[in-house]
């Protein structure tokens, strides 16, 4: 028997997947309302955390952040029994995943870290991206359970904190990629070029494969061979910043961008591939 806590989109939708497979589930939520709502799938709502996972074998987790997850699973301690196996799918700190794996470990309460990278609609449909990492016999263990909740299980080894870097990671690029983007809406919004040309730019820029690419350009490029010097770079990066200022559109990013920009060529890049702002993260 399976035991959720934390019914928001997510969560409701895991859990209406799990019963779609004909799993019996016990759910719990702070909002109650969420929880009961859930009875209409057949999941059994409890009023109390430590009444919820009584008699279960999994538990499983998607809740705010690391206090949220310590403060939960404090609360439903006195309901735990042998055999349960926590399985916490929460974006946490890396440092959080590592102390819990150990502290639950030591209670006799196995915990294993899966964050995901999905929707709601993901969630219900086992699509997306689940990964996990920690005791190579834990993952044995529930890695068929997993597997069906998500299209694709990544097991990132027995470090029980690297699926949280990977999150993180994963949810920075996803920041990052929106962050551009709006650059480029409130740039092409001041230079009156619509939204269709500029997804048009976006295919012929080939830009769904440009990531990976310029990932592996800036671990291989010899910085002293530029293709686009980082001085050329930082004046395309001072029109960019002007034009949207103009039309009272300031940017986000590319102001940012701009002054890593003057660090490297204060230090006296300014001739080397513009790539060489990264030298330092590398």
């Amino acid at each position: 028997m399976t035991a959720f806590f934390g019914m928001g989109l997510l969560g409701s939708n895991f859990v209406k997947a799990l019963r779609r497979r004909g799993e019996e589930v016990r759910v719990w939520n702070r909002t109650s309302a969420r929880a009961q709502a859930l009875e209409a799938f057949g999941a059994k709502w409890f009023a109390t955390a430590a009444e919820a996972v009584k008699g279960a074998s999994r538990l499983h987790l998607t809740l705010n952040d690391d206090a949220s997850v310590d403060e939960v699973l404090e609360a439903a301690r006195p309901g735990f029994a042998a055999g349960l196996v926590i399985i916490d799918h929460t974006t946490t700190s890396v440092d959080g995943a590592i102390r819990r794996a150990k502290l639950w470990a030591g209670r006799g309460f196995p915990y294993l870290h899966a964050p995901v990278f999905m929707g709601p609609q993901n969630a219900h449909d086992a699509s997306g991206l689940m990964v996990t990492s920690g005791d190579p016999a834990l993952v044995a263990l529930v890695r068929a359970e997993l597997a069906a909740m998500t299209g694709t299980l990544k097991e990132a080894g027995a470090d029980p904190g690297r699926a949280a870097g990977l999150k993180l990671l994963g949810n920075l690029l996803f920041m990052t990629v929106v962050g551009g983007l709006r650059d480029v809406l409130s740039l092409a919004k001041t230079l009156r070029i619509g939204n269709a040309e500029v997804s048009q730019l976006l295919g012929d820029l080939n830009a769904g494969a440009l990531v990976p690419l310029r990932f592996q350009r800036i671990l291989t490029v010899d910085h002293t061979q530029p293709s686009w010097e980082l001085l050329m770079a930082r004046k395309d990066a001072g029109l960019m910043v002007a034009e949207a200022e103009k039309g009272n559109l300031p940017l986000t990013v590319a102001p940012a961008l701009a002054a890593v920009m003057d660090q490297w060529i204060a230090a006296g890049h300014g001739h080397d591939d513009w790539t060489v702002i990264t030298k330092d993260a590398r």
